[in-house]
């Protein structure tokens, strides 16, 4: 049985600042809890207003399979009538134990507001047995993971947060410090840098082979990729594998924007050991529309992507075997996989790549990217505090 968000209240409004806290329970107050940033980042153009319809089924647990093995609680700030803030609290029973998540975080340039926000999740946490919190996560590491605090000159990629520069610190007052950061990597040069095109043009050795998504077996297809990725991201930091449930939604949620000529494999002596997908960016063509696919939001979407085509797009996953993670044969296959999308992309009109995220202690992917010429360029930070 899913299991719900858990809607009870947590902790005493702080009435001395005029902030109370609102827990969400019902339709009508999550809807006021997703159109919150709405209002938060009306005057800021980079903001990219997230489809409404996505927003509502990502936190439904009738929709997202994450609820089968999380619980969570979603809580919204309000002063003299006013919603000025939310956030959300969660517990996977699949992450590390003791540690809880908190997420969603949005809220005016107020340090009262942050504070009550997060001493609720905190203490609904500390209630579950919670000895740490990390954040934010939106609501799984596996989603939009981190806080931004540099890079906030350009609009996000899909699937990745924009936040005002006022949370940061806001948050550190709170009592959170760094934990870990996770950059985003782009490049705007169709062109592979001369030193890696000269190790690319080389014969490959004879075991090694690299080839597209194949469409007719699509589910077989995000099986192999899944398996890969939760091999090769097992031993890295905060990692919580992709359920068989979650696995069968992303294959559901990604069809619409996969093009085969962005997927890719690579196989060491017959057995998938790599593999990167790259999605159009679907921030690019829904800016404009205020979260809303009615009356004509679908039509304009569907030109953008079909039509007149966009020129960004984002690398979401990728990953290779543990096994090859680190060695010559791992690097050969990253390089050869990120060369193919690279000439792909190029000639289906996409001329700006982001690779993210990536942990910032993860040196051979990080080196990967600046050798085949992308550069960090947003900075995203995951926050700690014990309980």
């Amino acid at each position: 049985m899913p299991h719900r968000p858990v809607a009870e209240p947590a902790g005493a409004p702080r009435l001395a600042t005029g902030v109370e806290i609102e827990p969400v329970a019902g339709r009508a107050a999550m809807e006021r809890f997703i159109r919150l940033p709405f209002a938060l980042h009306r005057d800021d153009p980079l903001w990219v207003p997230p489809l409404l319809m996505e927003r509502r089924a990502a936190l439904s647990p009738k929709h997202n399979p994450f609820f089968r093995h999380a619980d969570a609680a979603f809580w919204i700030a309000r002063r003299q009538g006013r919603d000025v803030g939310r956030i959300s609290a969660q517990i996977d029973r699949l992450g590390e134990a003791g540690t809880g998540h908190f997420g969603l975080l949005a809220a005016e340039d107020d340090a009262d507001i942050v504070a009550t926000l997060t001493e609720t999740a905190e203490e609904w946490l500390r209630a579950r047995g919670a000895e740490r919190v990390l954040g934010p996560f939106n609501l799984s590491i596996n989603e939009e993971t981190g806080l931004l605090v540099d890079g906030f000159d350009t609009p996000p990629m899909m699937m990745m947060g924009h936040d005002r520069p006022h949370l940061g610190p806001l948050l550190e007052r709170a009592g959170y410090a760094k934990a870990k950061d996770v950059l985003a990597y782009v490049t705007e040069d169709p062109e592979l840098p001369a030193g890696i095109k000269a190790i690319l043009d080389r014969p490959l050795p004879p075991n090694i082979r690299i080839r597209r998504l194949r469409m007719a077996e699509y589910r077989s297809e995000v099986g192999t990729l899944t398996d890969i990725f939760n091999d090769a991201w097992s031993g890295n930091w905060g990692f919580i594998p992709l359920t068989p449930d979650e696995v069968d939604h992303m294959a559901r949620q990604m069809k619409p924007l996969i093009d085969e000529r962005l997927v890719w494999f690579a196989e060491v002596d017959g057995e998938p050991a790599a593999f990167a997908v790259c999605l159009p960016n679907l921030n690019e063509a829904i800016r404009d529309l205020d979260g809303r696919m009615l009356p004509l939001g679908w039509a304009k979407l569907l030109w953008r992507l079909k039509v007149s085509g966009l020129r960004s797009a984002r690398v979401p996953l990728m990953g290779v075997r543990r096994k090859h993670a680190g060695s010559l044969t791992g690097s050969l296959l990253a390089f050869l996989i990120m060369a193919a999308i690279r000439r792909e992309a190029a000639a289906l009109g996409l001329r700006r790549i982001e690779m993210s995220w990536v942990l910032e202690d993860n040196r051979p992917m990080r080196r990967i990217a600046e050798a085949v010429g992308s550069r960090a360029y947003k900075t995203y930070r995951i926050y700690g505090k014990a309980l």
